[in-house]
Protein backbone atom coordinates (compact mmCIF):
# COMPACT_ATOMS: atom_id res chain seq x y z
CA UNK A 1 0.00 0.00 0.00
CA UNK A 2 2.75 2.43 0.77
CA UNK A 3 4.11 1.63 -2.34
CA UNK A 4 0.89 2.91 -4.35
CA UNK A 5 1.11 5.88 -2.73
CA UNK A 6 4.99 6.33 -3.26
CA UNK A 7 3.91 6.17 -7.10
CA UNK A 8 1.18 8.36 -6.89
CA UNK A 9 3.32 10.96 -5.16
CA UNK A 10 6.04 10.68 -7.38
CA UNK A 11 3.71 11.40 -10.74
CA UNK A 12 3.20 14.93 -9.13
CA UNK A 13 6.46 16.83 -10.39
CA UNK A 14 6.05 14.83 -13.86
CA UNK A 15 2.47 16.42 -13.74
CA UNK A 16 3.62 19.84 -12.43
CA UNK A 17 6.84 20.06 -15.03
CA UNK A 18 4.11 18.97 -17.38
CA UNK A 19 1.99 21.63 -16.66
CA UNK A 20 4.79 24.82 -16.16
CA UNK A 21 6.17 23.91 -19.75
CA UNK A 22 2.60 24.15 -21.13
CA UNK A 23 1.97 27.11 -19.69
CA UNK A 24 5.04 28.46 -20.65
CA UNK A 25 4.68 27.22 -24.86
CA UNK A 26 1.22 28.98 -24.77
CA UNK A 27 2.20 32.13 -22.74
CA UNK A 28 4.99 32.62 -25.43
CA UNK A 29 2.42 31.82 -28.22
CA UNK A 30 0.31 34.03 -27.44
CA UNK A 31 2.84 37.28 -26.81
CA UNK A 32 4.08 36.46 -30.52
CA UNK A 33 0.24 36.43 -31.83
CA UNK A 34 -0.22 39.45 -30.02
CA UNK A 35 3.03 40.92 -31.36
CA UNK A 36 2.16 39.69 -35.06
CA UNK A 37 -1.41 41.09 -34.96
CA UNK A 38 -0.74 44.34 -33.46
CA UNK A 39 0.35 46.24 -36.71
CA UNK A 40 -2.60 44.97 -38.20
CA UNK A 41 -4.74 46.50 -35.04
CA UNK A 42 -3.04 49.44 -35.13
CA UNK A 43 -3.67 50.05 -38.87
CA UNK A 44 -7.78 49.42 -38.03
CA UNK A 45 -7.97 51.65 -35.06
CA UNK A 46 -6.07 54.36 -36.89
CA UNK A 47 -8.69 54.67 -39.09
CA UNK A 48 -10.72 55.54 -36.76
CA UNK A 49 -8.93 58.30 -35.18
CA UNK A 50 -8.79 62.06 -35.19
CA UNK A 51 -5.10 64.34 -35.98
CA UNK A 52 -4.70 64.45 -31.75
CA UNK A 53 -5.20 60.98 -31.07
CA UNK A 54 -2.43 59.78 -33.80
CA UNK A 55 0.13 62.27 -32.07
CA UNK A 56 -0.60 60.95 -28.47
CA UNK A 57 -0.72 57.44 -29.71
CA UNK A 58 -3.99 56.46 -28.27
CA UNK A 59 -5.00 52.93 -28.48
CA UNK A 60 -8.02 51.55 -27.27
CA UNK A 61 -11.15 52.89 -28.83
CA UNK A 62 -13.83 54.27 -26.28
CA UNK A 63 -10.86 54.05 -23.48
CA UNK A 64 -8.14 56.22 -25.16
CA UNK A 65 -10.08 57.93 -27.65
CA UNK A 66 -13.79 58.12 -28.98
CA UNK A 67 -14.30 56.47 -32.87
CA UNK A 68 -14.80 58.75 -35.53
CA UNK A 69 -15.31 58.04 -39.50
CA UNK A 70 -12.96 60.58 -40.85
CA UNK A 71 -10.25 58.06 -42.35
CA UNK A 72 -12.99 56.01 -43.84
CA UNK A 73 -14.94 59.28 -45.06
CA UNK A 74 -11.78 60.67 -47.20
CA UNK A 75 -12.18 57.28 -49.20
CA UNK A 76 -16.21 57.70 -49.66
CA UNK A 77 -16.98 54.54 -47.32
CA UNK A 78 -18.24 55.83 -44.11
CA UNK A 79 -22.02 55.59 -43.42
CA UNK A 80 -22.97 59.12 -44.35
CA UNK A 81 -21.05 58.81 -47.72
CA UNK A 82 -21.65 55.47 -48.62
CA UNK A 83 -25.01 55.68 -50.69
CA UNK A 84 -23.48 59.51 -52.58
CA UNK A 85 -21.16 59.89 -55.09
CA UNK A 86 -17.92 59.75 -54.40
CA UNK A 87 -14.66 60.40 -56.47
CA UNK A 88 -12.58 59.37 -54.15
CA UNK A 89 -14.45 56.31 -53.81
CA UNK A 90 -14.73 55.52 -57.50
CA UNK A 91 -10.77 56.00 -57.96
CA UNK A 92 -10.25 53.61 -54.91
CA UNK A 93 -12.47 50.87 -56.42
CA UNK A 94 -10.71 51.60 -60.04
CA UNK A 95 -7.56 50.51 -58.13
CA UNK A 96 -8.69 47.96 -56.01
CA UNK A 97 -9.95 46.33 -59.50
CA UNK A 98 -6.43 46.85 -61.27
CA UNK A 99 -4.75 45.59 -58.11
CA UNK A 100 -7.57 42.13 -58.16
CA UNK A 101 -6.79 41.80 -61.87
CA UNK A 102 -2.87 42.24 -62.18
CA UNK A 103 -2.05 40.06 -58.71
CA UNK A 104 -3.90 37.24 -59.87
CA UNK A 105 -3.23 36.82 -63.49
CA UNK A 106 0.30 37.30 -62.77
CA UNK A 107 -0.15 35.05 -59.51
CA UNK A 108 -1.72 32.35 -61.70
CA UNK A 109 0.53 32.45 -64.78
CA UNK A 110 3.37 31.93 -62.48
CA UNK A 111 1.79 28.73 -60.77
CA UNK A 112 1.35 27.29 -63.89
CA UNK A 113 4.73 28.21 -65.55
CA UNK A 114 6.40 28.08 -62.74
CA UNK A 115 5.01 23.94 -62.02
CA UNK A 116 5.88 23.10 -65.32
CA UNK A 117 9.17 24.20 -65.05
CA UNK A 118 9.44 22.58 -61.41
CA UNK A 119 8.22 19.31 -62.60
CA UNK A 120 10.74 19.03 -65.24
CA UNK A 121 13.93 19.85 -63.05
CA UNK A 122 12.42 17.43 -60.54
CA UNK A 123 11.73 14.94 -63.27
CA UNK A 124 14.41 15.06 -65.66
CA UNK A 125 18.26 15.49 -66.57
CA UNK A 126 19.09 18.84 -68.43
CA UNK A 127 22.32 20.31 -69.13
CA UNK A 128 22.84 23.57 -70.41
CA UNK A 129 26.55 24.04 -70.67
CA UNK A 130 28.41 23.89 -67.37
CA UNK A 131 25.21 23.96 -65.76
CA UNK A 132 22.85 20.93 -64.60
CA UNK A 133 19.90 20.86 -62.85
CA UNK A 134 20.63 22.20 -59.35
CA UNK A 135 22.85 24.77 -60.87
CA UNK A 136 19.89 25.79 -62.96
CA UNK A 137 17.21 26.16 -60.37
CA UNK A 138 19.91 27.79 -58.26
CA UNK A 139 19.88 30.37 -61.37
CA UNK A 140 16.19 31.16 -61.04
CA UNK A 141 16.68 31.69 -57.14
CA UNK A 142 19.23 33.96 -58.08
CA UNK A 143 16.98 36.67 -59.75
CA UNK A 144 15.73 37.47 -56.53
CA UNK A 145 19.04 38.64 -55.41
CA UNK A 146 18.75 41.54 -57.46
CA UNK A 147 17.50 44.55 -55.68
CA UNK A 148 14.59 46.26 -57.96
CA UNK A 149 16.40 49.38 -58.30
CA UNK A 150 19.19 47.97 -60.46
CA UNK A 151 16.19 46.87 -63.08
CA UNK A 152 14.50 50.37 -63.15
CA UNK A 153 16.20 51.99 -66.06
CA UNK A 154 16.22 48.96 -67.97
CA UNK A 155 12.60 48.00 -67.98
CA UNK A 156 11.44 51.85 -67.71
CA UNK A 157 13.29 52.17 -71.43
CA UNK A 158 11.63 48.53 -72.91
CA UNK A 159 8.19 48.89 -71.77
CA UNK A 160 8.04 52.15 -73.17
CA UNK A 161 9.61 50.89 -76.52
CA UNK A 162 7.19 48.11 -76.19
CA UNK A 163 4.15 50.94 -75.04
CA UNK A 164 3.63 48.50 -71.83
CA UNK A 165 3.61 51.85 -69.79
CA UNK A 166 0.43 52.42 -67.66
CA UNK A 167 -0.91 49.23 -69.04
CA UNK A 168 -2.28 45.75 -66.72
CA UNK A 169 -0.09 43.77 -68.89
CA UNK A 170 2.99 45.25 -68.11
CA UNK A 171 1.97 44.73 -64.96
CA UNK A 172 1.33 41.72 -65.24
CA UNK A 173 4.54 40.53 -67.08
CA UNK A 174 6.57 41.87 -64.59
CA UNK A 175 4.99 40.57 -62.24
CA UNK A 176 4.85 37.13 -62.98
CA UNK A 177 8.69 37.35 -63.70
CA UNK A 178 9.22 38.61 -60.22
CA UNK A 179 7.55 35.81 -58.38
CA UNK A 180 8.30 33.03 -60.84
CA UNK A 181 11.73 32.14 -58.64
CA UNK A 182 9.80 32.00 -56.38
CA UNK A 183 7.09 29.39 -57.23
CA UNK A 184 9.80 27.07 -59.17
CA UNK A 185 11.54 26.69 -56.03
CA UNK A 186 8.26 25.53 -54.12
CA UNK A 187 6.62 23.37 -56.31
CA UNK A 188 10.38 21.64 -57.07
CA UNK A 189 10.18 20.61 -53.36
CA UNK A 190 6.63 19.32 -54.00
CA UNK A 191 7.33 17.14 -56.98
CA UNK A 192 10.35 16.15 -55.31
CA UNK A 193 8.23 14.83 -52.09
CA UNK A 194 5.96 12.75 -54.74
CA UNK A 195 7.03 9.13 -55.66
CA UNK A 196 8.00 8.47 -59.15
CA UNK A 197 6.66 4.62 -58.55
CA UNK A 198 2.80 6.90 -59.11
CA UNK A 199 4.35 8.16 -62.55
CA UNK A 200 5.61 5.02 -64.07
CA UNK A 201 2.40 3.03 -62.95
CA UNK A 202 0.72 5.26 -64.87
CA UNK A 203 2.68 5.16 -67.82
CA UNK A 204 2.42 1.55 -67.89
CA UNK A 205 -1.33 2.03 -67.52
CA UNK A 206 -1.15 4.06 -70.98
CA UNK A 207 -0.82 7.26 -70.56
CA UNK A 208 1.60 9.43 -71.74
CA UNK A 209 3.95 12.40 -69.37
CA UNK A 210 1.39 14.86 -70.03
CA UNK A 211 -1.51 12.64 -68.69
CA UNK A 212 0.84 11.35 -65.71
CA UNK A 213 1.10 15.19 -64.56
CA UNK A 214 -2.59 16.18 -65.24
CA UNK A 215 -4.11 12.98 -63.68
CA UNK A 216 -1.64 11.85 -61.09
CA UNK A 217 0.91 14.32 -60.35
CA UNK A 218 -0.99 17.99 -60.07
CA UNK A 219 -3.88 16.27 -57.59
CA UNK A 220 -1.42 15.05 -55.30
CA UNK A 221 0.48 18.75 -55.66
CA UNK A 222 -2.52 20.96 -55.56
CA UNK A 223 -2.01 22.28 -51.79
CA UNK A 224 1.70 23.42 -52.75
CA UNK A 225 -0.03 24.81 -55.89
CA UNK A 226 -2.47 26.48 -53.67
CA UNK A 227 0.51 27.70 -51.02
CA UNK A 228 2.66 29.18 -53.90
CA UNK A 229 -0.25 31.11 -55.41
CA UNK A 230 -0.95 32.43 -52.27
CA UNK A 231 2.13 33.43 -51.43
CA UNK A 232 2.45 35.78 -55.26
CA UNK A 233 -0.43 36.52 -54.54
CA UNK A 234 0.31 38.38 -51.34
CA UNK A 235 3.86 39.63 -53.29
CA UNK A 236 2.24 41.33 -56.17
CA UNK A 237 -0.62 42.57 -54.26
CA UNK A 238 1.46 44.59 -52.25
CA UNK A 239 4.28 45.65 -54.73
CA UNK A 240 4.93 49.40 -54.85
CA UNK A 241 8.04 50.41 -56.51
CA UNK A 242 7.31 49.38 -59.96
CA UNK A 243 3.94 49.75 -60.00
CA UNK A 244 5.16 53.91 -58.91
CA UNK A 245 7.64 53.53 -61.58
CA UNK A 246 5.34 52.33 -64.56
CA UNK A 247 2.24 53.34 -64.18
CA UNK A 248 0.45 56.83 -64.38
CA UNK A 249 -3.50 56.65 -64.27
CA UNK A 250 -4.95 53.62 -66.24
CA UNK A 251 -3.02 50.97 -64.22
CA UNK A 252 -2.41 52.40 -60.83
CA UNK A 253 -2.35 49.99 -57.93
CA UNK A 254 -3.80 50.13 -54.46
CA UNK A 255 0.26 50.72 -52.84
CA UNK A 256 0.71 53.72 -54.62
CA UNK A 257 -2.62 54.85 -53.54
CA UNK A 258 -2.08 54.18 -50.03
CA UNK A 259 1.86 55.56 -50.13
CA UNK A 260 -0.37 59.00 -51.76
CA UNK A 261 -1.35 60.12 -48.72
CA UNK A 262 1.48 62.02 -47.89
CA UNK A 263 1.99 65.61 -48.86
CA UNK A 264 2.95 69.46 -47.78
CA UNK A 265 1.07 69.07 -44.70
CA UNK A 266 2.34 65.95 -43.63
CA UNK A 267 1.11 62.48 -43.59
CA UNK A 268 -2.64 61.85 -43.25
CA UNK A 269 -2.63 58.47 -41.12
CA UNK A 270 -6.37 58.18 -40.99
CA UNK A 271 -6.18 57.90 -44.57
CA UNK A 272 -3.79 55.85 -45.00
CA UNK A 273 -4.85 53.70 -42.51
CA UNK A 274 -8.15 53.19 -43.95
CA UNK A 275 -6.61 52.57 -47.68
CA UNK A 276 -3.97 50.03 -45.77
CA UNK A 277 -7.13 48.37 -44.07
CA UNK A 278 -9.32 47.86 -46.93
CA UNK A 279 -6.29 46.53 -48.88
CA UNK A 280 -5.34 43.82 -46.81
CA UNK A 281 -8.70 42.68 -45.80
CA UNK A 282 -9.03 40.60 -49.13
CA UNK A 283 -5.98 38.91 -48.46
CA UNK A 284 -6.72 38.06 -44.76
CA UNK A 285 -10.36 36.70 -45.94
CA UNK A 286 -8.05 34.19 -48.75
CA UNK A 287 -5.62 33.31 -46.22
CA UNK A 288 -8.94 31.98 -43.84
CA UNK A 289 -10.90 30.66 -46.56
CA UNK A 290 -7.41 28.45 -47.95
CA UNK A 291 -5.98 28.23 -44.34
CA UNK A 292 -5.97 24.25 -44.78
CA UNK A 293 -4.22 24.17 -48.34
CA UNK A 294 -1.55 26.53 -46.86
CA UNK A 295 -0.44 24.08 -44.30
CA UNK A 296 -0.68 21.27 -46.46
CA UNK A 297 1.81 23.03 -49.03
CA UNK A 298 3.86 23.93 -46.11
CA UNK A 299 4.45 20.52 -45.08
CA UNK A 300 3.73 18.13 -48.04
CA UNK A 301 7.48 19.14 -48.95
CA UNK A 302 9.18 18.64 -45.29
CA UNK A 303 7.80 15.02 -45.93
CA UNK A 304 9.33 12.59 -48.03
Amino acid sequence: MSAIFKDHDSDKPVKRKWWTSRVAIYTALFLWAVICLFPIYWTFTTSFKLAPDVMRGNMVPWWDFTPRWKGWESIGFSPRLIGEVSTVRDEFLKRFWNSTVISLTASFLAVVLGSLAAYGLSRFNYRFGFMKNSDISFFFLSQMILPPVVLALPFLVLYKSLALLDTRVGLILLYTLMVLPIVIWIMRDQFQGIPIELEEAALVDGLGIWGAFLQIVVPIALPGMVAAFILSLVLCWNEYFFAALLTATNSTTLPVMVASQTGSQGINWWSMAALSSAAILPLIVVAIFLEKYIIKGMAAGAVK
